[in-house]
C-alpha cells in the first residue's frame, strides 16, 4: 500500500476514501484561504471559480508539504460553488447560510472540487517530486424551499461548515433535487479524477488500498 496524506480536515473527504478501501493520514493545513487568493488575484488578476478552487487546493497541499514533509503522496482538496459568476465558499455565519440559501434555491449551480496532488514520496521508493493538480465540476439542482425550511436548516449549523452552504451526503441531501457529474466531486472528493491523476504517476488505484 502506497502512502497517502489527505491534506484536509474534511470528514467527507476522509470517509469518502476510507468507503474506497482507502485509509490516509489527515495533516491539516494552516493556510490563510483569503490570504493567498487575494495574493493571487494581485499578482495574476480576477480567478475564475475553477482557478479558485485548484489555487486553494495547491496551496494546502503544499504547505502540508513545506511544514510536515512526509514521504508519501499529498493531496489537497478545496470545494467552491459557482452561481451567476460568482464564487462561494463556506458562508461562516447564520446569516450569510439563510441569505445565500435564498439566491440558491429553486436554481442550479456548479460546484467545483480542486485536487492537488505532490508526490513527495522518497526517489528510493519510486518518488517523482511532481505536483499537479485537476479540477471536478458537477452541476447541482436544488430544492426549492420555503423560508422555514432555510431557517430549519440552517439552524442545524452544517451549512456554515460547508462549500456552497449545503451537503449532498448530509442533511442537506432533501434539499439537492439532481446532480449531472461526479457525485463524490460534490461530497469534497472526486474519486475518479484522482484514480487519473494517479495514473499520471503509474499507479494504479489498487495500489492505495489496504
Amino acid at each position: 500500500m502506497l502512502p497517502l496524506v489527505l491534506a484536509s480536515a474534511s470528514p467527507a473527504r476522509l470517509t469518502t476514501l476510507r468507503s474506497a478501501g482507502v485509509e490516509p493520514e489527515v495533516l491539516v493545513s494552516g493556510v490563510d484561504e483569503d490570504a493567498v487568493l487575494a495574493f493571487h488575484q494581485q499578482r495574476y488578476g480576477p480567478l475564475d471559480p475553477t482557478d479558485v478552487a485548484l489555487t486553494l487546493a495547491r496551496a494546502k497541499c503544499e504547505d502540508v508539504v513545506t511544514r510536515h514533509d512526509p514521504a508519501a503522496l499529498v493531496l489537497g482538496c478545496d470545494s467552491v460553488l459557482e452561481l451567476d459568476g460568482q464564487v462561494y465558499g463556506k458562508p461562516g455565519t447564520s446569516q450569510v447560510a439563510i441569505e445565500r440559501w435564498q439566491v440558491m434555491r429553486g436554481r442550479s449551480g456548479i460546484l467545483h472540487t480542486g485536487h492537488w496532488l505532490v508526490d513527495n514520496r522518497d526517489e528510493e521508493d519510486g518518488g517523482s517530486s511532481a505536483t499537479f493538480g485537476a479540477c471536478s465540476s458537477t452541476v447541482v439542482h436544488f430544492a426549492d424551499l420555503s423560508d422555514a425550511e432555510i431557517a430549519a436548516y440552517v439552524a442545524t449549523g452544517e451549512p456554515m461548515q460547508v462549500a456552497g452552504a449545503f451537503t449532498v451526503d448530509g442533511l442537506g441531501g432533501p434539499y439537492v433535487t439532481g446532480i449531472e457529474g461526479d457525485h463524490h466531486g460534490v461530497v469534497g472528493l472526486s474519486l475518479p479524477l484522482l484514480r487519473e491523476l494517479l495514473g499520471q504517476l503509474a499507479i494504479d488505484w489498487h495500489d492505495l488500498r489496504d
